[in-house]
């Protein structure tokens, strides 16, 4: 993961526009992001990863599976069905990780950068 066409002092205020869950690629979940996601939904562990994880093509864990036209399965219109409980990969987006061209495809606003809690001017 790498942060592309980061302006210098700037973060990015999301503003759910839900581009980023249609780009293609993987959303890998951790044993205690399945747990939270599952019960949030109300099921058992089990059912989720059998109906909403795939194996990672590095074979190193699970991922979220993507519908056929690359959208996140819990992509509802532009709003997420687990927003409250998303992986820490989809919170992190795209302060803490994006890709090449992010910025033709996401609405975040660039706003300066928060140092304890005091906005920079």
């Amino acid at each position: 993961m790498s942060l592309h066409d980061m302006e210098e002092g700037m973060e990015y205020l999301c503003q759910r526009c839900g581009n980023c869950c249609r780009w293609p690629g993987e959303v890998p979940v951790s044993d205690a992001e399945i747990a939270r996601i599952a019960e949030f939904l109300g099921m058992g562990q089990d059912d989720f990863i059998a109906r909403y994880t795939d194996v990672r093509l590095n074979r190193s864990g699970l991922t979220l599976v993507s519908r056929p036209n690359h959208e996140c399965i819990f992509l509802d219109g532009i709003d997420c069905r687990i927003n409250p409980v998303k992986p820490v990969q989809c919170a992190g987006f795209p302060n803490q990780w994006n890709f090449s061209g992010w910025r033709q495809t996401c609405e975040a606003i660039a706003v300066p950068r928060r140092e304890s809690g005091i906005v920079e001017s």
